[in-house]
């Protein structure tokens, strides 16, 4: 018996044994392997998400540095409590005054 397909080109490629284990090789590593590049692509983008945030905290730290800075001036720390606490005087009145876009909670319309 003779095989009529022996000596072209695509059999003799599809013969070779180092072509189905690096295709093997190739198809295990890409999906069914634990280090997989479909599990690389998601850790890589949990990674970028932790250094967004990690670059949104350092910049929150740095203001609340500068504002405990600003908190060692006793008029600061005065300033600070009338507008946080509506701290006042014995003296002095505080009126609220809220806008309709300023308030905090939104109206459901259900």
């Amino acid at each position: 018996m003779n095989n009529p397909y022996k000596d072209k080109r695509w059999f003799k490629i599809l013969s070779n044994k180092y072509i189905w284990v690096s295709l093997f090789f190739i198809v295990w590593m890409t999906f069914l392997d634990n280090y997989s590049y479909f599990d690389h692509r998601i850790l890589d983008k949990e990674i970028n998400e932790l250094r967004e945030n990690k670059e949104y905290y350092q910049q929150e730290i740095k203001k609340d540095k500068e504002h405990i800075q600003q908190l060692h001036n006793s008029e600061q720390v005065e300033k600070y409590a009338r507008e946080k606490y509506y701290m006042k005087k014995d003296s002095e009145d505080i009126y609220i005054i809220e806008f309709e876009g300023d308030s905090i909670t939104k109206n459901d319309p259900n």
